[in-house]
């Protein structure tokens, strides 16, 4: 009893013992399952994202197939050379020998494709890209180009920096599918896919590791040359920098002075003649200085400017001679001072006379606001144009000032005729008075500034009183007053002064206007002795003044 008892406790705790031992066996297989199948998601995680791409994965690959090309062409050669070299070949062979020259025109066509995997298949990745000639910084213009340079270099670094980072990247992921793979075949060691895998990529990361190093050099060569490259615009910025302060500096000092003179001719010439002239000289003269400035700072060879702005000048002489006639005219009425804005000058031009003031001088031309004056009145008969007359008419054309270098006067001159057997003498005494009395005021005037004027011209007659002179006409004696009047209103002083010699010589009796006579005969019939009929009978005159 008690050993049947035993036997049946050792069967129990037996039957415990192995069926705990088979609960151990099964959670082994459990989780050695659950960690095959995590390991192979894994990898499949891995060679999707290889699949997707990796630009070095790609080119790798491309140069696996032409390596693989290349061996299949080199066998098919050598098949096709020993089909080729059978003397009797069969059917069978003959047709292998066909299908093999197909094979090798394929894959001409195929190597052909990938023929830039034959030799340095990372060459076009590793290589960096061209650094372009440095752009000059000589103007404001050239650090905007300097500035867009750099820009440029920092893309392309960038992006070269990207490729470098991607090949890491993709040996980081090469190791991680090898500690996969090594795994995996530790958990099944006959697994033979598994270590050609293993092989595989042990192979690539060798392919890598040469070119990783490769890279790294010459991206430090690069970016020590990008580094000094930037390092010369900075420099070439900051110089032209420093430049532009300083010639900034000579034209502020030159717009001072432009400002002060322009303040000191409009405070103590604003009131004469010459204060437009010079103002617009001054403007002119700014001008040029800045542009000089600009010219002589910005451009190297100066010698190279002069020649060029020679030639361009002889061009600009021949092709444009009115304009370029023109501007000489304009610096020789500016420096010469022959015609001055205010002036009252006269100008002809195909028989037609043009008198007015001048109101405006420019490098082309001279603006004419057009009087009613003694030559509109007695040619024009209208008045009031605005005429533009070219700076060349002083070289071709007659040009006649009315107030040049200040004096304002002209003479005038009124004609009138009086009979032959009026009192001629009280006549020229009446033209005498009349005129000396008007134009007492300008004669003073022209005294003053003809005698002025003797230091800057050879002038020998100053005589500045009335002259009246007297001639013999047909219809009686012309009486000529001359006198000084405004050059400006000359037409005005004319007509007082006319209105005046009319008035007194009707009060006076013993002196008549004359005109223009017409005498006419009246026949009268004369008894006389009757005379052949070829002359004709005598008739005595009677004269009648009309």
């Amino acid at each position: 009893m008690i050993r049947s008892i035993f036997l049946l406790l050792s069967l129990l705790y037996a039957g415990m013992v192995l069926a705990e031992v088979n609960s151990s066996e099964s959670n082994i297989s459990l989780r050695l399952g659950g960690e095959l199948q995590a390991l192979t998601r894994k990898l499949k995680k891995i060679e999707s994202a290889e699949t997707e791409g990796n630009v070095w994965t790609k080119i790798y690959s491309n140069y696996l197939t032409y390596q693989n090309l290349k061996e299949r062409e080199e066998k098919l050669y050598k098949e096709s050379f020993r089909l080729k070299r059978l003397k009797h070949p069969s059917k069978s062979e003959k047709e292998a020998y066909k299908k093999a020259g197909i094979a090798l025109q394929t894959l001409k066509g195929k190597l052909e494709l990938l023929k830039e995997f034959e030799k340095d298949p990372f060459k076009r990745m590793i290589e960096p890209p061209a650094i372009e000639d440095i752009p000059e910084v000589g103007n404001p213009v050239g650090i905007l180009g300097a500035v867009s340079f750099k820009k440029k270099l920092t893309e392309q670094q960038k992006k070269y920096e990207v490729a470098y980072q991607s090949l890491l990247d993709e040996m980081e992921a090469l190791k991680q599918k090898q500690a996969l793979l090594i795994r995996l075949a530790a958990l099944r060691p006959n697994d033979e896919a598994l270590i050609q895998k293993i092989q595989e990529v042990q192979g690539e990361l060798d392919t890598f590791g040469p070119v990783r190093e490769i890279f790294e050099t010459t991206k430090e060569v690069y970016n020590k040359k990008l580094e000094e490259t930037r390092l010369k615009l900075d420099a070439d910025i900051e110089q032209e920098y420093e430049k532009m302060l300083k010639i900034a500096g000579v034209m502020l000092l030159f717009f001072l002075l432009f400002l002060s003179t322009k303040y000191l001719v409009h405070r103590y010439m604003a009131n004469k003649d010459s204060y437009y002239t010079i103002n617009k000289a001054a403007n002119f003269v700014f001008l040029t200085v800045m542009v000089l400035v600009l010219l002589f700072a910005y451009i190297e060879n100066v010698s190279y400017m002069v020649t060029v702005i020679g030639f361009a000048s002889a061009g600009i002489a021949i092709a444009m001679k009115d304009w370029f006639m023109s501007l000489m005219g304009w610096w020789v009425i500016v420096i010469g001072g022959s015609i001055h804005v205010g002036d009252r000058v006269k100008f002809t031009k195909d028989g037609v006379q043009f008198v007015g003031d001048i109101v405006d001088i420019s490098p082309l031309r001279m603006t004419m606001q057009e009087d009613v004056t003694l030559t509109s009145f007695m040619h024009n008969r209208r008045s009031g144009r605005i005429i533009f007359i070219p700076n060349n008419y002083i070289f071709t054309d007659m040009v006649a000032n009315y107030s040049h270098a200040g004096l304002k006067t002209v003479w005038d001159g009124i004609d009138f005729t009086v009979t032959f057997d009026s009192n001629v003498e009280k006549a020229v005494s009446i033209a005498k008075e009349v005129t000396k009395k008007y134009s007492k005021g300008y004669t003073d005037i022209t005294r003053k500034q003809l005698n002025k004027l003797r230091s800057q011209y050879h002038i020998k007659n100053t005589n500045v009183e009335p002259r009246i002179l007297s001639f013999i006409e047909p219809h009686g004696m012309v009486i000529s007053a001359w006198y000084l009047t405004n050059a400006y209103a000359t037409l005005t002083l004319r007509s007082k002064i006319s209105l005046e010699i009319i008035q007194r010589i009707q009060e006076r009796d013993d002196i008549e206007i004359a005109y223009p006579t017409q005498s006419l005969f009246v026949n009268h019939h004369v008894p006389r002795p009757e005379l052949p009929d070829t002359e004709p009978p005598t008739q005595e005159p009677s004269r009648v003044q009309a």
